[in-house]
């Protein structure tokens, strides 16, 4: 059991995590998979590349990390943290205090849930800052477009970044679920209070609305800047073949009237 006062790490360590190859490992549970560290702290683990820390000591932490690195996806140089303090109070109700979290009791399906949302809460963070980065990419290209009426010469960039926004997506759908209720809520809805708490506290919801908003802007403004730049691409070859077309003629009338007289 936890201690009654202990810290949630949550690491993201890469794009995934290939649960299926970890087979040295006891797992204490499924969906998600929670195992125990050197027996005195848990790990939950998830395939969109977060492992979220319970009671584990910075030793442990390190070791427990590199023993994971061979079934980590694209590992980060280094993980991206969040933390939360928990505090252990019997007969008490699950509430935020000041930053903390209080809970009446913390078995194997509160850890889960509270990993879940943890999870969740980091890899949003994530590509909130990806989709940002994308956003202040193409703004400039928008923005020329606006005052200048150009067009960006090169497709390559446009198609990037219409790339960047489908992996976003795609990730956060297949692999994070961010919209989705975690499973262990099949088998204990008791803690279903527990679990809105926290997505409310997380706002998960609300940044999940708020991205995929980004994402689609970023999206439409991309696609609509490439299709502009294929239909100028496009009334120019017209253009070329009208000429080319012109030149034909003459060429001809001259080898009519002229040469022949």
């Amino acid at each position: 059991m936890l201690s009654s006062t202990t810290t949630a790490r949550s690491l993201l360590v890469g794009l995934g995590i290939e649960l299926r190859r970890i087979n040295h490992l006891t797992i204490l549970s499924r969906d998600p998979i929670i195992v125990e560290v050197n027996g005195a702290g848990y790990a939950v683990l998830f395939r969109f590349g977060v492992v979220v820390l319970f009671d584990v000591s910075a030793a442990s932490e390190r070791v427990f990390i590199e023993q994971l690195r061979p079934y980590i996806t694209e590992p980060f140089a280094s993980p991206i943290v969040e933390c939360l303090d928990i505090e252990i109070v019997p007969d008490s109700v699950e509430k935020m205090d000041g930053g903390k979290l209080i809970l009446p009791v913390a078995g194997v399906p509160v850890l889960q849930l509270v990993a879940d949302i943890l999870g969740k809460s980091l890899v949003l963070d994530h590509y909130e800052q990806q989709a940002s980065g994308a956003f202040d990419r193409i703004e400039p290209l928008a923005k020329r477009m606006q005052v200048g009426g150009r067009l960006p010469r090169q497709a390559h960039d446009l198609l990037c970044h219409i790339g960047e926004v489908l992996q976003i997506q795609h990730r956060m759908v297949a692999r994070a679920q961010v919209g989705e209720k975690p499973d262990v809520l099949w088998e204990h809805p008791e803690f279903e209070r527990l679990w809105s708490r926290l997505e409310n506290e997380y706002e998960i919801g609300e940044r999940q609305i708020a991205l995929e908003r980004k994402l689609d802007l970023i999206s439409g403004t991309a696609e609509t800047l490439l299709g502009l730049m294929q239909d100028r691409r496009t009334l120019r070859v017209e253009w070329y073949i009208v000429i080319l077309i012109v030149i034909e003629i003459v060429l001809t009338l001259y080898e009519l009237f002229f040469r022949h007289a």
